[in-house]
């Protein structure tokens, strides 16, 4: 979240999703139809490396990533049953515009406002509507997303699902600490579902090969890794705002174990993992 353009992350997690459709052999773990499309002229230049070099381990890393923790969590959000979906970060998100959910959940995209107006006009450009989303626009130096999603018709009596999904590891802990804050006054019975990075010593091999690529191209893309937890430092944090956790979740176990039985190259890593955690 930054005022400084485009958020390279954004574009690279949009990326790997709609590069899983494409390069990767079924079955799927994730269908993300709209991606590629709300990429627009992005689509091409981004696509071509996972089509011309999808085996290095920073491109199929990427896409097992991204891919398994949106079925994840948008299958909590059926699964639970919420009203109310909360996207932090949202970058270029795209449940709201193709999940059969989108309209009978409503739907609240939060992200600075710079990122938005930049999201708004790729929606725009790509003829993608944009009746089934709430656009919360948030600078956390300056704004109060607790206030901000309330005046965006957010019902904090309700119980939400909150996904907080490729950001945690861009942020300083006070920060995320900030936001947890405000997350602790929602209604009890929402849930969060958080992805943390995993320090060095706690990935697997192919977690430390994907980390040491990945930390060094976001860092040169002025968006550098700040935060790494393990489990218990993660549910200690989230203990401390109200949160108590529910399960601890690897890329293998984020989706069913027939998903990852593959003819292709595609395997899960152990560099991040998904929290779910209750008020």
């Amino acid at each position: 979240m930054n005022d400084k353009g485009p958020s390279r992350t954004a574009m690279i997690a949009a990326a790997g999703r709609a590069a899983h459709l494409i390069v990767d052999s079924a079955p799927h773990l994730f269908h993300d139809t709209v991606a590629e499309k709300l990429l627009g002229e992005h689509a091409p230049e981004l696509l071509s490396y996972h089509r011309n070099s999808g085996d290095h381990p920073v491109l199929s890393g990427t896409r097992s990533q991204v891919s398994a923790r949106s079925h994840y969590t948008e299958a909590r959000v059926a699964a639970g049953g919420f009203a109310q979906y909360v996207i932090l970060g949202a970058g270029l998100d795209t449940f709201a515009y193709r999940s059969p959910l989108a309209g009978a959940v409503a739907v609240y995209e939060v992200d600075h406002p710079a990122t938005q107006t930049w999201k708004r006009e790729l929606l725009a450009e790509a003829g993608i509507g944009t009746e089934t989303v709430e656009f919360v626009g948030v600078d956390f130096e300056s704004d109060n997303l607790y206030t901000e999603l309330i005046a965006r018709g957010f019902d904090p009596s309700r119980p939400a699902l909150v996904s907080w999904l490729g950001v945690t590891m861009y942020l300083t802990e006070p920060a995320i600490a900030a936001t947890l804050d405000t997350l602790a006054r929602l209604a009890p019975g929402t849930e969060l579902v958080l992805e943390y990075a995993l320090p060095p010593e706690l990935r697997d091999e192919s977690g430390q090969v994907y980390g040491k690529f990945a930390q060094a191209a976001t860092a040169q893309q002025g968006e550098p890794m700040r935060s790494m937890f393990s489990p218990e430092s993660v549910t200690a944090l989230l203990g401390r705002h109200g949160f108590t956790v529910a399960d601890h979740v690897s890329q293998r176990d984020a989706v069913d174990a027939a998903l990852w039985q593959r003819t292709d190259g595609l395997r899960p890593i152990d560099f991040c993992r998904l929290v779910r955690a209750q008020r």
